[in-house]
């Protein structure tokens, strides 16, 4: 297979006024990745949006599962225009089903009041941690036949999970994680790629964060779990080229639900940005 650029999952084909196709990666696993439509989502609303006004939030809800052999068709509703912000509602439809909304918010960018509180954590430096893809490669054999035929398709990001090595392993501990993450190859400069790239990468590893007080490996075949809704925050420019330290914790599971929060640091210790995801863990007897 030929290599796979990062870049070219949000190269959507206009198909009238407000109305875009972007192409499907299948990853291997049950449905369509969720980070694909929330990445291909913003990448939508961006067309709609005049030049200079940056996204600074979106808040999505994922309805139906996606399916990763076909297409996802995105409808943008311009919702307001504001003289400093513009709003855009956005559906994601397969098969003539909304899967997945995102109400997404923009804004010319302004000096204002700054202060920072989040401390970036101290981990080993990016250098220092395997790539993940080297992980699944050197246990390629084990790996489920969808999940091989997949591997090219999780290569465009280089994710590196701090402590990888008891992060697979389905064993008791604290819910925590942090990934080093950045584009495999270089993406240009515009704010709209690099925040759907960003967007893209920023469900990966997430949401299983919520399994590990429980001991569970999120390959268990008795375990359901999905995306319920997403929301996101950009407060600096985002530089995919860069390294980006992502800091994930899980406050709380129950009710079938588990909940994470996520901050986003560069190298520099600045905080780019901030996730919230809820989500669907349920296990069947």
């Amino acid at each position: 297979m030929s290599e796979v650029k990062l870049a070219s999952l949000f190269e959507l084909e206009k198909i009238e006024a407000g109305l875009f196709r972007g192409q499907s990666w299948d990853l291997g696993f049950r449905a369509l990745f969720g980070g694909q439509v929330l990445g291909q989502a913003l990448a939508a609303a961006y067309k709609t949006v005049a030049e200079g006004r940056v996204a600074h939030s979106f808040h999505t809800y994922f309805l139906l599962p996606g399916d990763a052999q076909k297409p996802v068709v995105y409808d943008v509703e311009i919702v307001r225009d504001g003289r400093s912000f513009s709003a855009r509602r956005v559906k994601a439809i397969q098969d003539g089903k909304n899967i997945f909304y995102m109400t997404a918010s923009f804004q010319l960018p302004e000096e204002g009041m700054q202060h920072q509180h989040a401390e970036m954590p101290v981990v080993p430096a990016p250098e220092e941690v395997q790539p993940d893809i080297a992980f699944y490669e050197a246990n390629f054999e084990k790996m489920a036949k969808p999940m091989q035929e997949a591997l090219s398709y999780h290569k465009p990001v280089d994710i590196r999970t701090v402590d990888a090595a008891n992060s697979y392993q389905a064993v008791k501990r604290a819910p925590v994680r942090y990934i080093w993450m950045r584009s495999r190859d270089a993406l240009a400069s515009q704010a709209s790629l690099n925040q759907a790239a960003l967007a893209y990468a920023s469900d990966y590893h997430f949401l299983s964060t919520s399994l590990q007080p429980h001991g569970i490996a999120v390959t268990d075949k008795s375990l359901r779990i999905a995306t319920i809704d997403h929301a996101m925050w950009f407060h600096r420019p985002v530089n995919m080229n860069e390294w980006l330290l992502y800091a994930m914790e899980s406050p709380f599971s129950g009710n079938a639900r588990g909940i994470v929060k996520g901050q986003l640091f560069n190298q520099q210790g600045e905080l780019v940005a901030s996730t919230m995801q809820e989500g669907l863990m349920r296990k069947i007897d």
